[in-house]
């Protein structure tokens, strides 16, 4: 191999130099950096470098991507937004219609400076270069999960009330919950607006995460509390008890009566001693009233109440102050195709049969008397043990009848007419024809 000197040399060596000279800044370039180990103690935010300690700052910055959870502090509060420090080389922004699911919201009345709070990560980095986060969308995300889980375990779950609207009322669980107006309450609630600001305990009936649907109901949690209730007031009640109760509804066919958690009946007939036309005649929605446990089926969780057995039995009265015979005054309360019903004391009615309601052949009782009218009544027997009177108007002395006239024209219009029939009708058509069925009344 030749080697080349003097000029060509030179020029050769020239050719190389520039190689050298990359290769010699390549060098400097890939020098390993000075070795950093932690300082002991430090939980690794301080680091030793050359025998220098110096702050980790990569050690103090978060990790996080968009969709996570971060906590942070409040550290500023405007009219419109809030800045969270999360331990971001920037504070992140939370807009005030990302603080809560309620509408128009304050942000001053949702946050408090220096408050820690959780926020979902929105967007790393907006147009602006800022990290913007959402209070409510971190609560939804927690509040959901807590909801699938008493949905599925059918435990309640509790909410204020925020909204009132049309068909029921907007809960806030973290999660904008719908409670049915039909399912607030046991019984029909009128009016909705008195649960504002409420604090209500419900189970979830229907959830839909790709609607954010959630269902409430209020009443489910009110009739399994009624539950144990009614089996601890069934466990203590007794037939023969008198006990206190209020007046909760009224139906054409008696009262129910509350018994602090359980509903007993009033039948139309144990409200009192006399004739009830209609429950409303006797008691209202909301009287307190003492009331006998009649009877109690434990199996259909049904109790039979009486008030008027709380009350004097009038029946006593005739029993121990009357007897056959004597002369009452009274009052017709119904006429009958068969006769009349006479009250003689509050409460006690007895029958007067149309063979004793006047001396001539009464055809319909209404001929004789009608409902309102005052008379005299005799007992002719008293039935103890079915409470029953038999009564008398005919049979009373000097009875002035209001009516009683009428049976005289019809007596005497029925003799005219048979004797213009000719003189054989009379005894077989006319007064003769009258008397067997009189007499068949009578008996």
């Amino acid at each position: 191999m030749m080697s080349a000197t003097g000029p060509e040399a030179e020029e050769v060596a020239g050719l190389f130099l520039p190689l050298f000279a990359v290769v010699s800044a390549t060098d400097v370039l890939t020098a390993p950096a000075p070795a950093a180990t932690p300082v002991e103690g430090s939980n690794g935010l301080l680091l030793q470098i050359d025998g220098k300690i110096v702050p980790n700052y990569a050690a103090t910055m978060v990790s996080f991507e968009e969709g996570d959870v971060v906590n942070g502090k409040v550290v500023r509060i405007d009219k419109d937004e809030v800045l969270v420090d999360i331990g971001y080389k920037a504070e992140g922004v939370i807009p005030s219609n990302e603080l809560s699911i309620r509408k128009s919201v304050d942000p001053a009345e949702e946050v408090e400076l220096g408050e820690e709070i959780d926020a979902l990560v929105l967007t790393k980095e907006d147009a602006e270069g800022r990290l913007i986060l959402s209070k409510k969308r971190a609560r939804f995300e927690k509040a959901w999960r807590r909801i699938e889980v008493a949905a599925d375990s059918g435990e309640p779950v509790e909410g204020s009330v925020i909204e009132v609207v049309k068909g029921g009322l907007i809960l806030d669980l973290g999660v904008r919950g719908f409670l049915p107006a039909s399912l607030v309450d046991i019984r029909r609630v009128h009016n909705l607006d008195e649960f504002m600001g409420q604090t209500l305990e419900c189970k979830v009936t229907e959830l839909n995460r790709s609607r954010n649907n959630v269902v409430l109901s209020r009443r489910a949690v009110l009739e399994e509390e009624r539950k144990e209730v009614r089996e601890q007031i069934l466990g203590r009640l007794e037939p023969g008890q008198v006990v206190e109760g209020k007046i909760s509804n009224i139906v054409d066919f008696g009262a129910f009566v509350d018994l602090d958690g359980i509903d007993g009946l009033i039948h139309i007939s144990e409200l009192s001693w006399s004739h009830v036309n209609h429950p409303s005649e006797v008691v209202a929605i909301g009287d307190t009233v003492r009331i006998k446990v009649l009877d109690i089926d434990r199996d259909r969780q049904r109790i039979s109440l009486g008030l008027k057995q709380t009350q004097e039995d009038p029946w006593q009265r005739v029993i121990s102050t009357h007897r056959p015979g004597d002369v009452l005054e009274g009052t017709v309360t119904k006429v009958v195709a068969f006769g009349a019903f006479v009250e003689i004391l509050p409460g006690v009615e007895g029958l007067v049969h149309i063979s004793e309601l006047a001396d001539h052949h009464v055809e319909n009782p209404s001929e004789v008397v009608e409902p309102g009218t005052a008379l005299n009544v005799k007992i002719l027997e008293i039935d103890e043990e079915r409470r029953r009177l038999s009564l008398s108007i005919k049979r009373v002395e000097g009875q002035n009848m209001p009516m009683g006239d009428l049976g005289d024209q019809l007596e005497a219009a029925a003799a005219e007419d048979a004797t213009g029939e000719g003189s054989d009708a009379a005894p077989g058509g006319g007064a003769a024809g009258r008397g067997p069925r009189s007499g068949g009344a009578c008996c």
